[in-house]
């Protein structure tokens, strides 16, 4: 293990490390910023010896390549479908009002799902309101979907990519 010292920033590098996986494929949640951060902070627990500033910037990179991809798949399926801009604005005003008002009921489990829930309904029902048509309405959340199911796999891939990336320069 390189003479790596397991000390508290270790730890918590690790905890929001495997958070940040989980992330990567639940809604609200960061995956690969916490992956990152969780870097950042075993980096420096470790006194930058193993993972290095060059590194961090690459895994920084990485972190904002897979942000970009995510709202930039969710901007470009909905405009490719002739989803409104109000139908994104939806999911995205939904979602935070989903999560938070599930919160609250069923913590963890709850946000996520209400924020998934919430971000379908403010999707459905923003495009409904700017096109009074249920049949666009449909056919946005549905793209909606299949919006966050690609932007899911793609944040995972890279996510999963980062830890890799990190975890061959800790234990080599």
């Amino acid at each position: 293990m390189q003479g790596i010292d397991l000390n508290i920033s270790s730890y918590a590098g690790y905890l929001l490390i495997g958070l940040g996986l989980a992330g990567a494929v639940l809604p609200i949640v960061p995956g690969p910023l916490l992956i990152w951060l969780g870097a950042f902070i075993w980096a420096w627990g470790n006194d930058f010896q193993i993972i290095g500033p060059l590194l961090l910037v690459v895994l920084g990179v990485l972190a904002l390549l897979a942000w970009g991809m995510d709202l930039l798949t969710s901007l470009a399926f909905s405009r490719r479908s002739g989803s409104s801009w109000r139908a994104v604005g939806g999911a995205i005003l939904g979602g935070l009002v989903g999560g938070f008002l599930l919160s609250g009921v069923i913590p963890i489990i709850g946000t996520l799902a209400g924020a998934f829930a919430g971000s379908l309904l403010g999707t459905w029902l923003a495009e409904f309101t700017a096109t009074r048509n249920a049949k666009a309405a449909t056919k946005a959340a549905r793209v909606y979907i299949a919006s966050f199911i690609l932007s899911s796999i793609l944040e995972a891939t890279l996510s999963i990519v980062m830890v890799v990336i990190f975890a061959w320069r800790v234990w080599g």
